[in-house]
C-alpha cells in the first residue's frame, strides 16, 4: 500500500471530493488511546482523528465480524498428471452434475447409516451423483438424491467469529 498510497490519493484528488489520509502511526495511536487489541475490525475503527482529551471515543465493538475465505471454484485442469507430469486420468469437460457444481453449499438428508441425519455443507460433485460433502465433523460420500441446494459456490466460504472484547489496559504513548 506503501508504494502506491500517493498515486491513489492523487487519482481521488481528481474526483473533486475531499480526501484526507491516515498513517498507520495514527492508528496505532487511537488504538492504545482506547485500551483495544490489534485485529484488523478494531483498527478500522481507530483510522482518523480523535480528540481523546476533548472526549472523543469509540464506544460501540463489534461482537460478530464476518469472515470470508477464498475457496476457489474448482480445477480448470482437464487432466490429472502422474508424478512425472504425464497425464494419467482425463477430467469430465463440464463441472456441473446433476444440478450442483463443486463449492455449493447443501442440505443433505441421510436416511440410513453412519451419516444418518441433517448435514450442512460444500460439496465437491462427481460425475456418476455420488457427491462428496464436507461438513465440520468430516467428509463422506452423499446421493445427489439426498441433496438441497442452500447457495450456489461463489469461490467463497462464509463464516462468523467472535471479536476479541475490549481490552482493559489503558497504555498510551
Amino acid at each position: 500500500m506503501n508504494a502506491t498510497r500517493w498515486q491513489l490519493i492523487e487519482a481521488l484528488g481528481t474526483l473533486r471530493r475531499p480526501v484526507h489520509p491516515w498513517t498507520a502511526v495514527g492508528t496505532k495511536e487511537n488504538r492504545n488511546a482506547m485500551g483495544l487489541t490489534k485485529t484488523h475490525t478494531l483498527d478500522a475503527l481507530c483510522v482518523g482523528p480523535l480528540h481523546h482529551e476533548g472526549g472523543d471515543a469509540i464506544v460501540r465493538f463489534p461482537k460478530h465480524v464476518l469472515v470470508a475465505k477464498a475457496t476457489g471454484r474448482g480445477s480448470y485442469a482437464r487432466t490429472t498428471p502422474d508424478r512425472n507430469g504425464f497425464p494419467r486420468l482425463r477430467r469430465a469437460r463440464t463441472k456441473q452434475h446433476f444440478g450442483y457444481v463443486t463449492g455449493d453449499l447443501v442440505r443433505a438428508l441421510m436416511p440410513t447409516g453412519k451419516w444418518a441425519g441433517r448435514w450442512t455443507g460444500r460439496i465437491s460433485v462427481r460425475a456418476r451423483g455420488q457427491h462428496s460433502l464436507t461438513t465440520p465433523m468430516g467428509r463422506f460420500n452423499v446421493s445427489h438424491w439426498n441433496l438441497q441446494l442452500l447457495q450456489r459456490g461463489d469461490g467463497y466460504g462464509y463464516s462468523t467469529r467472535s471479536e476479541s472484547s475490549q481490552s482493559t489496559s489503558r497504555k498510551t504513548r
